[in-house]
């Protein structure tokens, strides 16, 4: 169950950091400046990307083994 939940929250870490790459830097990586729907927006949805990224690893973190 931890990689259930460590997987998705390992990528959306990523896309949120890369996001903030890009707007701090302006280079083109991540996927987040790609879509159209977030122009002006970017540093909002790449924050809003890391925050649920460590809510899904504390959960993943809290599930008991076995």
């Amino acid at each position: 169950m931890k990689e259930l939940l460590g997987v998705p929250g390992f990528t959306a870490l990523g896309q949120g950091v890369l996001g903030l790459l890009h707007e701090f830097t302006r280079r083109r990586v991540g996927l987040v400046q790609r879509l159209g729907l977030l122009d002006g927006y970017e540093v909002y949805a790449s924050t809003a990307l890391i925050v649920p990224a460590f809510v899904l690893f504390a959960a993943a973190e809290s599930r008991r083994p076995g």
